[in-house]
């Protein structure tokens, strides 16, 4: 604790070249699909939260992340305001609900971190709601990696001048526009409140079992390469990721129908 900078002090970091970007990113989407087939043999779960403002680049980092990922054992909960039902139950409740099978990775575009965010700005959780929540927050999250869950938790953090930006490109592209809403702007003229809420999530839920990492976007691409080399980092730790060895079975059964040896390639077929 106490390790943060104020958001609005946050240092912005360069971009990178086309270059530089397309190899490190083929090299971290592979890593990605490693680790994604390593915790299918092992049964491990994984869960990557991420939070940050609109125009961010939440949508870019996940659909880059997940690009060369196996779309089976991978769940993307885009989360939105609770239904009636989700209301009338812990705020935690949904997200129990959502929690990875062994084997499996669940990412989460915007998180349990709403309870200290937009309902403690917006005044949709009473002020003695969302003060409680930081230890709530911090005990669910020690339950999860305390039960073997590899959990990543991602700020994104834009500054005020390309949040700006980002927006009025997504207006004036018609394939765009729907992502931009009412809620942008009243978010945008709460920037100072969110700041403060952001700053308070940070200082208070940055723990040893679940850290925080801030991530500066105004470059798209080295936001992007950083968030998805930072989440290989942590879930790969301790991993064995060499790829499985063929089970003997398996290789006599493709001898005996196909005349295959090990490391002789695929046999030749005719028309």
């Amino acid at each position: 604790m106490g390790k943060w900078k104020k958001l609005d002090k946050m240092d912005l970091a360069d971009g990178l070249t086309e270059e530089a970007y397309e190899e490190r990113l083929s090299r971290a989407q592979f890593r990605m699909l490693h680790i994604q087939q390593w915790l299918a043999r092992t049964g491990g779960r994984a869960i990557i939260a991420i939070e940050g403002w609109d125009a961010a680049g939440k949508g870019g980092l996940i659909k880059r992340l997940t690009e060369k990922m196996d779309p089976r054992p991978l769940a993307v909960w885009q989360i939105a305001a609770p239904t009636p039902e989700e209301q009338g139950r812990h705020y935690l409740y949904r997200f129990w609900q959502k929690l990875p099978p062994p084997g499996e990775v669940a990412i989460f575009d915007r998180t349990w971190y709403g309870r200290v965010l937009v309902e403690r700005v917006e005044g949709y959780a009473a002020r003695d709601a969302w003060r409680r929540a930081y230890g709530e927050i911090n005990e669910f999250e020690r339950v999860l990696t305390d039960d073997g869950i590899r959990l990543v938790k991602l700020l994104l953090h834009v500054s005020a001048k390309e949040q700006r930006k980002r927006i009025i490109e997504r207006m004036e592209a018609p394939e765009k526009r729907f992502k931009v809403t009412l809620d942008d702007f009243r978010n945008i003229a709460k920037r100072d409140a969110y700041i403060e809420a952001y700053d308070d999530m940070l200082e208070r839920t940055d723990t040893d079992a679940a850290p925080w990492t801030v991530i500066a976007t105004d470059s798209k691409r080295r936001a992007r390469i950083e968030g998805i080399e930072l989440v290989a980092k942590v879930l790969s730790t301790g991993a064995n990721l060499a790829p499985s060895e063929l089970d003997p079975e398996v290789i006599r059964a493709a001898q005996q129908m196909f005349g295959w040896q090990p490391g002789a390639g695929p046999t030749r077929t005719t028309d």
